[in-house]
């Protein structure tokens, strides 16, 4: 019994590693437990393109944890991590040759958009201004646990001193409203607009202005750093600080089960038939969906969470090419070269045209891209004179037409797979001519290749579940949670399904270690003796039971992985 770790988490994604760091550091004895066989979920990097290239599977760039208490507070940097930055940060070039910069000097932004129409870079000030009031206290309120009582109070008192329902209303706009609202020229609207459809919003959503603004003043405020050498520095420094602490990942560990019994989690049964306890806590890094009915027999779980998790909504797909280039992307703008992130639409109507085909499961013929110049942010990822890149769109889920004409279904197979992937290399030729030549190798990832890469991202989607309002706060992952508690005593909800929901900033994971902390009872077999014990026994299968119940043998730690 001894032997048993204090608490298992399911998953070595990046919220699953802060939780497991967290309750390490209250001297809990963790073990993660991981399918892929490596850890960091979302957050990994790979020669897969080239070998001469650094390509980030997944995410690539972190504001959010750059300003994120969390992971501030893990002193990443002791154990290995850096970040850097492209000279600018966001980059959205015209069919005309302009190009709106976000800087992360706010007046050399503003002098920016001046360019665009009098009175326009004054404009962004008065919203840089808001977030200086405002900013501190929002990020507080987002990234605590729900409700987060004190930021948000004080949140609500600078919202009074800030203007009070007239700003309240100018943060639950849409992000096009906001706009038209705050500029005269394309400029501003395209940067606010762009990052808002990050997420898995229209220009038209209600609240997607704080979407849209809330990045965007991000990148002012920490910028949009990447950590150097690869996304999966950040994993590596997270797993070397865990182990510090006496924490252990073992990776190629596909957990199938979470067992209950007297309502309470007890451990975990692997797909090798490893029945591993847990004496404090089970904290579960993977979708609601994989957790409510999947991981969690419905017989364990109220009869209202099964019709809640069939109305659960996703978030859209999405579709990534990764590139090595032999050279910079020629872009016509001069503006777009030194940013870290560029976005790719005409218009904000031309957003607006995108998300509709969208909502009505059409696959974009002209999709709007965000596109990653790597070796501008980060110029260890590529040799001098070059470029990692990668670029990426959303999709529907449910494909019933192909607005390009090519044909495509969603079934994406190789001759889809390249279809798109040159679909999305004509929207950067359009601002870049001759990028086509600099193509020296390809990766294309659809929907179903992300997903087998991260199980997490389930049919492509990236933010585990949508950002809209009506599955945030007390709605996610279902109305009347928004806590990482779960019906399940001892089970805890730690991944993005959770509040504060998509973004690698760790609070999901944090906010499930603090309820698993909070609650300081051991699981009842630990407390109760032989009959609590023969009740977990009776819960496993005749596999399990013959498994023995036994943690992993001594010595295996994050380095097999």
């Amino acid at each position: 019994m001894t032997d048993a770790p204090d608490a298992v988490v399911i998953g070595a994604g990046p919220n699953g590693l802060v939780a497991a760091n967290m309750l390490a550091d209250a001297g809990w004895r963790v073990l993660v437990l991981e399918a892929q066989p490596e850890p960091g979920g979302a957050v990994r990097s790979d020669r897969g393109v080239h070998p001469g290239y650094v390509n980030d599977l997944f995410s690539s760039f972190y504001p959010l944890a750059a300003v994120s208490p969390t992971i501030r507070a893990l002193e990443l940097e002791r154990w290995g991590l850096e970040w850097s930055h492209a000279p600018a940060v966001l980059a959205h070039p015209l069919p005309d040759g302009r190009c709106a910069v976000l800087h992360r000097d706010r007046a050399e932004t503003a002098r920016n958009l001046e360019s665009f129409a009098p009175g326009d870079g004054e404009a962004y000030l008065r919203l840089t201004g808001l977030w200086d009031r405002l900013g501190p206290d929002l990020v507080a309120a987002l990234l605590s646990p729900f409700p987060p009582v004190r930021p948000a109070l004080s949140l609500l008192a600078r919202l009074r001193a800030a203007g009070g329902l007239r700003l309240l209303r100018t943060l639950l706009l849409p992000v096009r409203r906001l706009g038209e609202e705050e500029f005269a020229g394309a400029g501003g609207p395209l940067l606010l607009a762009g990052c808002a459809l990050h997420a898995d919003l229209f220009p038209e959503s209600t609240a997607g202005a704080v979407y849209g603004w809330l990045l965007a003043m991000l990148g002012q405020q920490v910028g949009w750093p990447v950590p150097a050498g690869g996304a999966g520095a950040l994993t590596g420094a997270l797993v070397r600080r865990l182990e510090s602490r006496g924490g252990t990942v073992r990776c190629g560990a596909r957990v199938t089960r979470v067992v209950v019994a007297g309502g309470r989690a007890l451990g975990v049964v692997t797909a090798d038939g490893d029945a591993v306890r847990a004496r404090r806590a089970v904290l579960a890094d993977v979708p609601a969906p994989a957790l409510y009915g999947g991981l969690v027999d419905w017989a364990h779980l109220p009869a209202r969470l099964r019709d809640d998790i069939r109305r659960f909504q996703w978030d859209t797909a999405t579709f990534k090419v990764d590139w090595a280039l032999s050279g910079p992307i020629p872009w016509e703008a001069p503006g777009a070269a030194g940013a870290g992130t560029v976005h790719l639409a005409e218009s904000v109507d031309h957003l607006t045209r995108h998300s509709a085909q969208l909502a009505t499961g059409t696959v974009p013929d002209r999709p709007f891209c965000l596109l990653g110049q790597m070796t501008t942010a980060d110029p260890s990822r590529s040799p001098a004179g070059t470029e990692s890149a990668w670029a990426y769109t959303h999709l529907p889920r449910d494909i019933r037409e192909d607005a390009g004409g090519a044909g495509l279904t969603g079934h994406w197979g190789p001759g889809e797979r390249e279809a798109l992937a040159d679909r999305v290399e004509a929207e950067v030729e359009r601002r870049a001519p001759g990028f086509r030549e600099l193509v020296e190798a390809r990766r294309v990832l659809a929907p179903p290749d992300l997903q087998e890469r991260d199980e997490s991202l389930v049919g492509g989607a990236l933010n585990g579940g949508t950002a809209a309002v009506h599955q945030q706060l007390v709605f996610r992952p279902v109305p009347g949670t928004g806590r990482p508690a779960t019906p399940v005593r001892g089970l805890y909800l730690a991944s993005s399904s959770a509040h504060p929901g998509g973004g690698v900033h760790g609070a999901c994971g944090a906010n499930a270690a603090r309820a698993a902390l909070r609650d300081r009872r051991p699981a009842v077999h630990y407390v109760l003796g032989p009959a609590a014990a023969a009740a977990q026994r009776a819960a496993m299968t005749t596999r399990e039971r013959d498994a023995g119940g036994h943690t992993p043998a001594p010595g295996v730690t994050a380095g097999g992985c």
